[in-house]
């Protein structure tokens, strides 16, 4: 079982990037746990009709680099449309030799881009503002999906609640400086609740599981898939950053928002925009058939993930997977919670402007219908 995944920016990750700045030697990164998976042979292919709208057609002469690994985490989070264009062979209907290097522990990938051994790459938009913060030069391309919904707040079995306020002095296991808090933080704002009679625990997901289980602490924060297993486990899903079931609180909710990207760093995005542009087309196609496709999807991605393909379906039915660039991706990168909440725990010692680490003329060249906001 994982015990860090994409969310974790303290300590050994914020460690390892001054490293990775200081050194400039991350090409040999001991990152790779998960290792390089598979190519598109054995699975199903659908029509290969690949050339996409907006763009050159598949495969064209103009791709400046073919051969090159784009790094992402074992992670339905993180990787389902990475998975889904190698599984299927997107990407090699594009002309590209891609080889899909996934990591176990997403934090890693900030180092890696900081030392040079990741160019391109699959995160979260929280990386990037962490690496511009410490003058890494990295772009966002295009987001892929909204993952808040991942982000949650699960009780213990006998936990009973007439109301948000409840929470106050209840004892919540959350790893030190996760960003899940920004959920709790905002949901505490909105219903009246006292965060700081809320008791935390610094517990890594895995031991949160457990500790819920056996009825050491009321609730436990943190994000999938230890979310989907607390529940089975006997907990009981309280809210995340898109939903609420609390007493006085049901249904829609806008308490966290955090994306999957694709960046690229600046070095990367100036030699080879037509070969990010072909990845650009390849993960349109991926989000086009999770999204009309997902049965079959989840077949695809659970061995890759090694979940089960009900554990599978809950943790991607968490999640909005979607390259559009609208008002609320936009409204929500310009926000300040994010920053100021990075910024209290240490992650960044100033507020990022998001211009900087943005360029999404690419994205608007491949699929113009979906850039409906600027910076």
């Amino acid at each position: 079982m994982k015990k860090r995944t994409w969310t974790k920016w303290t300590g050994t990750m914020l460690l390892a990037l001054s490293m990775a700045l200081v050194s400039a030697c991350g090409s040999n990164q001991n990152a790779e746990s998960g290792g390089a998976s598979g190519g598109s042979d054995s699975a199903p292919s659908p029509s290969a009709s690949a050339t996409a709208s907006g763009g050159e057609a598949a495969g064209d002469g103009g791709i400046e680099l073919k051969s090159f690994t784009l790094v992402g985490v074992r992670d339905a989070q993180i990787s389902s449309q990475q998975i889904i264009a190698d599984k299927l062979g997107y990407f090699k209907d594009e002309g590209l030799d891609v080889t899909n290097q996934l990591i176990e522990s997403g934090p890693d990938i900030g180092p890696m881009v900081a030392g040079g051994s990741a160019p391109i790459s699959i995160q979260t938009n929280f990386m990037d503002i962490i690496l511009t913060s410490n003058n890494v030069g990295v772009k966002i391309v295009a987001p892929l999906a909204q993952i808040a919904g991942t982000q949650a707040v699960v009780g213990a079995k006998d936990l009973n609640l007439t109301s948000a306020k409840d929470l106050e002095g209840k004892t919540i296991g959350v790893p030190s400086g996760a960003d899940v808090v920004i959920a709790i933080n905002n949901m505490a704002k909105e219903l009246g609740v006292d965060a700081s009679k809320i008791k935390y625990v610094n517990l890594a997901p895995s031991d949160a599981v457990t500790a819920l289980e056996k009825g050491d602490i009321d609730a436990m924060a943190a994000w999938e898939p230890f979310i989907t297993k607390a529940i089975q486990g006997g907990g009981k899903f309280l809210f995340s950053g898109t939903k609420s079931e609390l007493p006085d609180k049901k249904g829609d909710v806008n308490w966290m928002s955090v994306h999957t990207t694709l960046q690229v760093t600046d070095d990367f995005l100036e030699k080879n925009p037509n070969t990010i542009k072909a990845v650009l087309r390849a993960l349109k196609r991926a989000t086009d058939y999770i999204n009309e496709n997902r049965e079959e999807a989840i077949k695809i991605l659970a061995p890759e993930l090694h979940l089960t393909e009900a554990e599978l379906t809950e943790i991607m039915n968490r999640n909005v997977y979607s390259m559009e660039v609208n008002d609320n991706y936009v409204n929500d990168s310009n926000g300040e919670a994010v920053g100021n909440y990075m910024k209290s725990v240490g992650n960044i010692k100033a507020l990022v402007d998001p211009k900087s680490y943005h360029d999404l003329s690419l994205l608007k060249e491949v699929a113009p219908e979906l850039v409906k906001a600027e910076f």
